[in-house]
C-alpha cells in the first residue's frame, strides 16, 4: 500500500490532516460550545445546527447531528501538558472517567466523558520508548 499523498489542491473547508472522525451529537451547537469551552477545541465551520468541523493543533472532527441512539465513540487527543488540560476541564465540571496517571509505554493520559456519550482520553508524550520496552512487539514493516 502506497503511502497517502497531498492533494494536488487545497479546500479551505478541509483541514490538512489524514483522519477526520465524525461524531454524532443530538444538540451540534451546544456540542460545539461545550467542546470549545472545555477541551479547547476551535471552530473551523458550521452549516446551520446540523453539521461543523472543529480543530485541535493539526487535527480534526468533524459534528453531525442524530437523534438516532448510536454507540459512543472514543478519542485520544495528543496535548502538550495533560496536567494544565485536565485542571481546566476539571474547573468546567468534566465528568472524569480516571485522573491523569503515567503508563509503562510512556505516556501520561487522563479520561473524561463529553455531553454526547464519547470518551476522550488526553495523552502527553513523557518518554521515547520503543514497542518492546514495555511488553509489546513492533510491526515488520
Amino acid at each position: 500500500m502506497e503511502p497517502t499523498k497531498t492533494p494536488a489542491f487545497i479546500n479551505r473547508t478541509m483541514p490538512p490532516c489524514s483522519v477526520i472522525p465524525v461524531l454524532a451529537y443530538a444538540d451540534v451547537p451546544a456540542a460545539i460550545n461545550w467542546l470549545c469551552k472545555r477541551f479547547g477545541f476551535t471552530e473551523r465551520w458550521r452549516v446551520g445546527h446540523h453539521r461543523a468541523q472543529l480543530k485541535y493543533g493539526n487535527g480534526a472532527i468533524a459534528l453531525a447531528e442524530s437523534t438516532s441512539v448510536q454507540a459512543s465513540c472514543a478519542m485520544m487527543i495528543r496535548v502538550e501538558n495533560v496536567q494544565q488540560h485536565y485542571a481546566h476541564a476539571v474547573q468546567q465540571g468534566v465528568n472524569i472517567l480516571s485522573p491523569p496517571a503515567d503508563f509503562p509505554y510512556g505516556e501520561r493520559q487522563y479520561t473524561a466523558a463529553d455531553i454526547g456519550g464519547h470518551t476522550w482520553t488526553f495523552t502527553q508524550s513523557i518518554a521515547d520508548l520503543a514497542p518492546e520496552d514495555w511488553g509489546g512487539v513492533s510491526a515488520e514493516l
